[in-house]
């Protein structure tokens, strides 16, 4: 079953990876999981004499610090292998993404789910992406940062510094850093005296920098020795800020990637603004669905992996893709009344900005009255979406006119299911 315009297929990159995925299916012989993996595992092999599968699908797993310090060809050649496994167990499904975007070390794993090269080339050039980059990789890391590009590359001309540079844009409050270590410790001393939340990124490399470039020219010319084959789904990259198309030197392109940043957040803007709603996350975790989540909490975002995994339906054709419920959120039955739909919003909502319940009236102005920005507002009409279950809204829809809980009251109980 093809979603045509329904489903985009997200391929996270560097961290996607948990300890256990897929090893109950590798466990009772699931036959598309044996045949990803078994041939990442003749690549690896073949290269170093080691495998893949015997460390990612040890009775112990390896935690992901444990994957960086001592497995980390391992590492990247399990969240590569996981983005392909998930994508073809999707099809299996009958869910077939009509457009894939990879992000950064993601995109060689939509360019194989693409059909542009085949999987063993696609661990080969895993394979060949860490032999450069520890032969040519300058020292580095990188640090993420609450806020925005603007507030980002602010910070870097305050600072000054050459040696860093704006790595990747996620989302309005959340970008990355790249540089020096020595450096990216002056960033973060910075930012945290001027009130820029900050975080350690699990990166050995400071990627998406200049000072990558010899890396990215060294793996451009292992790559062109690979065959490729047209496009059978488009693919379109953040890095390149558009569709790859069947004439361009994907190896030239791929050793760019080392260098150039990642503009996930425009290319989410984009895809929502072309009536897109659906969005399948094809790796271990959720990283990119929160993204979405965060960005465009109408829209629908689900991790593929942990779906298939716990055997959920597949969705029918313009139907959303299920979410599965958080926890501490369960999703109530439909068909509430309007009292019901508002007292758990009130909940909601004070739990989450820890409020006494009954100053969330239903006429207060989330900003006006009880301080709550946009982007908060966002994260929370993201939460309430879950709650409820609710499909992805008409075109043209802007969630900032839900101002007050009155206001989502009425679109949960207003038909909108």
């Amino acid at each position: 079953m093809n979603l045509g315009q329904n489903a985009v297929g997200l391929f996270p990159g560097q961290g996607a990876y948990r300890p256990g995925t897929l090893a109950e299916s590798w466990e009772r012989g699931e036959e598309t999981v044996h045949e990803v993996f078994e041939t990442v595992d003749e690549v690896y092999r073949f290269r170093t004499g080691r495998t893949v599968s015997s460390v990612v699908f040890a009775p112990e797993a390896p935690s992901l610090g444990e994957m960086l310090e001592r497995h980390p060809d391992e590492l990247q050649l399990a969240i590569y292998g996981g983005s392909v496994t998930a994508h073809r167990l999707l099809a299996t499904q009958g869910t077939i993404p009509d457009l894939l975007v990879g992000h950064s070390f993601g995109e060689i794993a939509a360019l194989v789910a693409s059909g542009a090269y085949s999987v063993a080339d696609g661990a080969s050039i895993v394979c060949d992406r860490g032999d450069v980059l520890r032969s040519f990789a300058a020292e580095g890391a990188m640090l993420a940062l609450r806020c925005g590009r603007a507030r980002s590359e602010l910070l870097l001309s305050l600072l000054g510094m050459p040696g860093l540079a704006l790595a990747v844009d996620n989302a309005t409050e959340q970008t990355v850093l790249s540089g020096p270590s020595a450096q990216l410790a002056t960033a973060r001393a910075v930012a945290e005296a001027i009130g820029i939340g900050v975080s350690e990124v699990s990166s050995p490399y400071g990627f998406h920098n200049d000072a990558l470039v010899p890396a990215g020219r060294a793996l451009a010319a292992k790559i062109a020795e690979y065959k490729t084959e047209p496009f059978t789904t488009p693919v379109h990259s953040p890095i390149l800020g558009r569709r790859y198309r069947d004439d361009d030197d994907l190896a030239t392109l791929l050793g760019l990637h080392l260098s150039h940043p990642v503009l996930f957040r425009e290319t989410l803007s984009g895809l929502y603004h072309e009536g897109r709603r659906y969005f399948v996350e094809l790796g271990a975790g959720d990283t990119l669905t929160k993204l979405v989540r965060a960005a465009f909490p109408l829209a629908s975002a689900v991790t593929a992996l942990a779906n298939i995994e716990q055997s959920a339906p597949v969705p029918r054709p313009r139907q959303p893709i299920p979410v599965t419920a958080q926890a501490e959120m369960p999703v109530p039955k439909p068909r509430q009344g309007r009292h019901e739909v508002l007292s758990r919003l009130q909940e909601l909502y004070a739990e989450a900005l820890e409020y006494p319940v009954e100053v969330l009236t239903e006429d207060a102005a989330l900003e006006a009255d009880l301080g709550v920005d946009s982007m908060r507002q966002t994260e929370l009409l993201t939460k309430a979406r879950l709650l409820f279950d609710l499909p992805a809204p008409a075109p043209g829809f802007r969630s900032t006119d839900l101002d007050t809980l009155a206001k989502v009251t009425d679109y949960v109980t207003s038909g909108s299911r």
